[in-house]
C-alpha cells in the first residue's frame, strides 16, 4: 500500500488550521499530514504542536520566515523524500481544497504521475467566490494554457498529488518561483517531461476565516512570468524535453 503525506504548508492560519487536519485525516485515515508553517506571527505553529502532539502521524516543520508557497512546498517535498513517502500531497490549509476528495485523487495517481484537484476540468466548480475573481481565474488559466501549450484546464490549482519518482523528476535542476506561478511552474516541468498529469473534478470553497494572500497585483506578476516561460520554451529552456 502507498504511503500518503498531505503537505499544508501555513502562515496566519490558525482558524483554519485544527479544521483541515482533522478532515484530512478522516478522509484518508492512513495518510500523515506535514504542517510547513513561516514562523506565523499569529501562533499557528504553535497550535500546529499541539496537533502534532494530540494526533499520530501529524507532524510539523517550522520554518524561520514567510519566503513564499513555492519555498514551503519545496521544503515539505524535501521532507516527505528524504522520509520514503510514495505520494506527496499539496493542499491549501484555508478549507479551499476539500479534503473529502483526496481519496479520489489518490485513486487517480494510481495510473497517473501528478493529479490536479480541478475546478475548471468537467464537473468541477467554486463556490462562494467573487464573479469578477473567478472570471480572472478562468482568463488566466486560459491564457496559461495556450501560452505554454498545456492540455491542464487548472494549471494554477494547488490541491495536487505528486508520485514520489515523478517529483523528483519535476525538481531535478532546481525549482526558483515561490509565489502564485509555482503551480504552474511544476505542472510545465511536468508535461515537458513527458509525464501523465490527470484531472479530477473538485468544489473549491472560498475561506470563511483569515486572509487570503492573492491579489491581482500577483496574479498580473504571475502571467508576466509565464509570458517570459513561454517565450524561453521555445528556445529549448524551463521545462523542454
Amino acid at each position: 500500500m502507498s504511503t500518503v503525506l498531505v503537505i499544508t504548508p501555513t502562515y496566519n492560519e490558525r482558524d483554519n488550521l485544527p479544521g483541515i487536519v482533522r478532515r484530512i485525516r478522516a478522509a484518508v485515515p492512513a495518510a500523515h499530514v506535514l504542517v510547513v508553517d513561516d514562523n506565523s506571527p499569529d501562533g499557528t505553529g504553535l497550535i500546529a504542536d499541539r496537533l502534532a502532539a494530540e494526533l499520530d502521524g501529524v507532524h510539523v516543520l517550522h520554518r524561520e520566515r514567510k519566503e513564499g508557497l513555492g519555498a514551503a512546498y519545496l521544503a515539505g517535498f524535501r521532507w516527505g523524500l528524504a522520509r520514503g513517502f510514495d505520494l506527496l500531497v499539496e493542499i491549501d490549509a484555508d478549507g479551499s481544497h476539500p479534503p473529502e476528495r483526496l481519496p479520489a485523487l489518490l485513486h487517480a495517481a494510481e495510473h497517473a504521475d501528478v493529479v490536479v484537484g480541478s475546478r475548471w476540468a468537467p464537473g468541477g466548480r467554486v463556490a462562494n467566490w467573487p464573479r469578477k475573481r473567478e472570471l480572472l481565474s478562468r482568463l488566466a488559466n486560459r491564457y496559461v494554457r495556450l501560452a505554454l501549450g498545456l492540455p491542464v484546464a487548472d494549471a494554477t490549482g494547488g490541491f495536487r498529488v505528486y508520485r514520489a519518482a515523478a517529483l523528483k523528476k519535476i525538481l531535478l535542476g532546481g525549482v526558483e518561483s515561490r509565489g502564485y506561478c509555482f503551480q504552474v511552474d511544476l505542472t510545465l516541468r511536468a508535461v515537458r517531461a513527458g509525464l501523465t498529469v490527470a484531472e479530477v473534478p473538485i468544489t473549491f470553497v472560498d475561506r470563511t476565516a483569515g486572509a487570503s494572500k492573492m491579489s491581482v497585483g500577483v496574479l498580473f506578476e504571475a502571467l508576466w512570468r509565464v509570458t517570459v516561460w513561454a517565450l524561453v520554451t521555445e528556445r529549448g529552456g524551463i521545462g523542454a524535453s
